[in-house]
């Protein structure tokens, strides 16, 4: 459970440092003054890739995209359910932002988790995890 928790927290602030609603992200960073400090910008923006192609591509990998439109489907349920029940409303645009970060990064999350979590259910390993 803490590797899930370590590996979602990553997907949030990957995704939370690229955009969110303050003036603490990049992509407004970029807007701003990106020109002033151009190879810091770059530098910044090519980590952000390299984090976003491990992320994605452990998660096409793991669960696809239909794993994750279901997780992402599944969440939004969650979603509806919680608001339907009065806990939550979508009329906020920041909060819509925030909530729209968290499911993003728990699709993210799980894809990156989910390797593990079928290894520990059926105790079969993937290919990619047999050594030769």
């Amino acid at each position: 459970m803490a590797g899930f928790l370590l590996r979602w927290i990553f997907a949030f602030i990957l995704l939370a440092a690229t955009y969110n609603p303050t003036d603490w992200t990049y992509s407004r960073w970029v807007m701003t003054s990106g020109a002033d400090n151009l190879s810091i910008a770059v530098l910044v923006g090519l980590l952000l890739i390299v984090g976003y192609i491990i992320y994605v591509r452990a998660t096409l990998r793991s669960i696809g995209v239909v794993g994750m439109m279901l997780v992402a489907a599944v969440t939004g349920a969650m979603l509806w359910v919680a608001y339907d029940l009065g806990w939550m409303s979508f009329e906020n645009p920041t909060a819509n932002t925030w909530v729209a970060l968290v499911v993003l990064s728990f699709v993210l999350g799980i894809g990156l988790s989910w390797s593990h979590v079928r290894r520990r259910l059926s105790g079969q390993a993937d290919m990619d995890d047999v050594d030769d």
